[in-house]
């Protein structure tokens, strides 16, 4: 795991938590659009760091171990924690947990429901076969990648990800992001956004939406209808960051 601070100040707090095989650099779009509002840690996930190697263990260790960087930091409040897909559950975590308060939680795909042992042996094998293609730059599967995953301008940084990630780190990701871990009785007063698409596996993403609604039903769900996972984020970040941006406004 490693910390990318954008600090300057004495400003709100702001965490961004990125997804599976995904850069922190994504969030380069709304680290641009809110550093001068907000002081912004972007965290490389364990088994994610471009530098060295790093293993992930599990979703609680993950959340913990987030969680104690920012109290070292003598941070005890983080204003606005923003998570995607995996990102997001591991937010989910850190809220769920209070051992430091969240005032905005914004989720964004993130898988808070199980899945069939059957759905999560496929996952495994297909991010195994991803990951291994990855590093011998098979062009057919970066290609894909580039279509389905992530812009072109990310993929030297996920490359290394990739050549960094252990196979265990990746079973132990694919297992921690297919066991149900709703917290159904935390008293928060926490804001909370949810937002999902609806192609794909967008199905458990607006599952976890509504039963994140049904527990607290403050949380405001925003569908965007036709897009795959995270797409607004990663592909059309400038429209998240407005429907963010108006949600915190009303904070």
């Amino acid at each position: 795991m490693k910390v990318h601070e954008f600090v300057e100040g004495k400003k709100p707090i702001m965490v961004l938590l990125h997804g599976v095989l995904t850069p922190w650099q994504i969030w380069m779009p709304q680290i641009n659009s809110w550093k001068e509002n907000y002081n912004i840690y972007a965290i490389a996930l364990s088994a994610h760091t471009e530098e060295c190697a790093s293993e992930f263990l599990s979703l609680a260790d993950e959340a913990d171990k987030i969680t104690q960087i920012l109290l070292q930091r003598n941070i005890e409040t983080i204003d606005v924690l923003c998570g995607i897909s995996f990102g997001g559950k591991l937010a989910h975590e850190i809220w769920k947990e209070q051992k430091i308060k969240v005032r905005n939680l914004i989720l964004d795909g993130a898988p808070l429901t199980s899945f069939p042992k059957i759905v999560t042996k496929v996952m495994i094998g297909n991010y195994l076969k991803i990951i291994h293609k990855s590093r011998i730059r098979d062009s057919k599967t970066l290609e894909a990648f580039k279509k389905q995953f992530l812009p072109e301008k990310y993929l030297e940084d996920y490359l290394k990800i990739a050549d960094f990630m252990s196979d265990a780190s990746m079973v132990n990701i694919v297992k921690a992001a297919g066991t149900g871990n709703l917290g159904t009785g935390v008293k928060s007063d926490t804001r909370i956004l949810f937002l999902h698409g609806t192609k794909g596996n967008e199905v458990v993403s607006k599952k976890s939406a509504h039963l994140m609604q049904k527990h607290y039903p403050d949380t405001k769900i925003v569908c965007f209808k036709g897009d795959v996972h995270c797409q607004k984020a990663i592909y059309e970040p400038a429209k998240w960051i407005k429907i963010v941006e108006d949600f915190l406004e009303h904070s």
